[in-house]
């Protein structure tokens, strides 16, 4: 089939994301979308992606979509043979732990996370030692080595119900020390953090975003938990991802700033054209080291799987099963 032809064929899909990626961008998109979709057949494969992955990915190819909690959940519900994750490995790595029967893929092996690699098994074991007895809470940004040493583990959306769901008056919350900051600001319980910092939402300043409403007067500003807890005290609302997503998708605010990753605000701004999107966003160099491209290719060598030790993918999956236990 013809370049041109291919372009056709593929225009409904490019509806989805004509506002924010332009025709001659898609124009190279095109084949690469077509194949990943006969290939997903093939293959019996589906694609989870996170909110951060940019919008051919996040609209046209992806069957689940979401924050980590929900590609948590969901990647259970997947029937499929195969799993490709476009996102980071912490979060490949729970798709594997959660459907151990199942192929899990990433498509770029370099694809980490500033927050996971702040942390190890033995650091936790030694804040254990630290502060015996005390519960502790991994948030799913880190390994599988790191789950398996924790009690319990949480998402930026359901941290806070996390925390108080263990009746302890003290938890040790690991590994960002922002998001562990901005749930003791909400509740009761006294919080031991770690001091992991996310490379994307660590860069944000209250200074910026009062800049920021200066310029766009009326501009409804949102914040995701891992930005300091003082940029956090300037937003409108704070939330995970999807919390983020849901509140434009209720409120409509005429103007909006997402203080996250460049791609959600883009993924967002597809699906609600008439709002008017502020645009200082950081770029997460791991999310972006999955493309197209590589998921195509991933699909077609069945490359790179993620395998996890039995002994620690056991005790990892306890702490995510015990997080989402909790209603």
């Amino acid at each position: 089939m013809s370049h041109s032809a291919v372009i056709a064929r593929s225009r409904p899909l490019y509806e989805r994301v004509r506002s924010v990626i332009p025709p001659m961008e898609w124009g190279g998109f095109a084949e690469d979308v077509e194949r990943i979709l006969e290939l997903k057949e093939e293959r019996n494969a589906v694609i989870l992606a996170h909110n951060y992955q940019t919008p051919e990915i996040f609209h046209c190819v992806a069957d689940i979509t979401g924050d980590s909690l929900a590609l948590a959940r969901r990647a259970m519900e997947a029937e499929a043979e195969a799993i490709v994750l476009a996102g980071v490995q912490f979060m490949a790595e729970t798709a594997k732990l959660m459907n151990p029967e199942k192929t899990v893929l990433i498509p770029d092996l370099g694809a980490g996370c500033s927050l996971a690699a702040s942390i190890t098994a033995r650091d936790v074991r030694l804040m254990r030692e630290r502060y015996p007895g005390l519960p502790v809470v991994a948030y799913v940004n880190t390994s599988a080595e790191v789950k398996a040493e924790a009690d319990i583990c949480c998402t930026s959306g359901n941290a806070k119900k996390i925390v108080e769901s263990l009746g302890a008056g003290r938890v040790i919350m690991l590994p960002d020390e922002f998001l562990a900051r901005n749930v003791a600001v909400e509740t009761k319980v006294e919080i031991i953090a770690w001091a992991g910092h996310c490379e994307v939402h660590e860069r944000f300043s209250a200074a910026e975003v009062r800049e920021l409403r200066a310029a766009h007067p009326g501009v409804t500003v949102l914040a995701h938990p891992e930005c300091p807890p003082e940029v956090v005290a300037e937003a409108d609302y704070a939330g995970s991802t999807a919390g983020m997503a849901e509140y434009v998708e209720k409120n409509r605010p005429a103007r909006v700033l997402l203080l996250t990753e460049c791609s959600m605000s883009d993924n967002v701004a597809a699906q609600y054209p008439e709002l008017h999107f502020v645009r200082p966003c950081n770029l997460c160099p791991h999310m972006k080291r999955i493309t197209l491209k590589k998921i195509r290719r991933s699909l077609e060598t069945m490359t790179h799987e993620v395998t996890i030790d039995p002994a620690i993918a056991a005790r990892a999956r306890r702490a995510v099963e015990r997080m989402l236990a909790v209603k």
